[in-house]
């Protein structure tokens, strides 16, 4: 069989595919920035009580290979606490905790860039600290972020393959089998990679858009 025929007759499988892939990576997106930007603020503004345990988890997450994360928790962890969850489960969740540990770097560098003085500023007027960080420093600092925070994008996109490791049903996974079923190896690998460059692509032209429409004058992407 050519590669266009394949690719026809099992179009509706890649398709699937797709889908799971980009449920992972926005499941992990979503998750890195609920969990992420808590544990810049802490980094920032907790107490050494606080801020310990966060550099605990950030070292842990980012100092591991996401495939040793994904076993550790689909053997491991997740089994000895009761929990059954499903494969595709699992790996947004690894996605996401890891994506969260680099995520609140960027966060932490875009609220530290902020001069303090406006925090001063904000509590010289009567206003709490937590007002000041969700009034003024957060605003700021989250459309200062989006071109450090754009590149989580593409990693937790190509990280996501690995999730064929556990068994996710997502786009590789899926190549890998229509391969073991015609036993066309290369085109169909080939076009599996195009098909990820052209997702990398697009999301990225997404986050593009966002950048230069939250962009502040000397951060970021300046419009031509």
């Amino acid at each position: 069989m050519d590669i266009i025929s394949i690719l026809i007759a099992w179009g509706p499988y890649l398709l699937g595919g797709i889908a799971v892939t980009l449920g992972l990576v926005l499941s992990a997106l979503a998750i890195g920035f609920v969990l992420g930007l808590p544990i810049a603020l802490i980094q920032v503004y907790g107490n050494r009580m606080l801020r310990a345990p966060a550099a605990v988890y950030v070292w842990f997450f980012r100092g591991l290979p996401i495939l040793v994360l994904l076993f550790l928790f689909y053997f491991g962890i997740f089994p000895v606490m009761g929990l059954d969850f499903p494969p595709f489960v699992v790996g947004a969740v690894v996605l996401g905790l890891r994506g969260a540990a680099y995520q609140s770097q960027i966060f932490r560098g875009a609220i530290q860039s902020i001069a303090e003085g406006q925090m001063t500023a904000a509590l010289s007027l009567g206003m709490t600290r937590w007002m000041a960080i969700r009034t003024i420093i957060l605003p700021q600092a989250l459309r200062i972020s989006l071109p450090g925070w754009s590149n989580e994008y593409p990693e937790i996109l190509t990280d996501s393959a690995v999730c064929y490791a556990i068994g996710v049903m997502e786009l590789l996974t899926r190549t890998s089998q229509i391969v073991s079923q015609t036993y066309v190896t290369l085109p169909v690998y080939m076009a599996c990679a195009g098909i990820f460059i052209l997702l990398n692509y697009a999301g990225m032209q997404v986050i593009l858009r966002a950048e230069e429409k939250f962009a502040i004058p000397g951060f970021g992407i300046q419009s031509g």
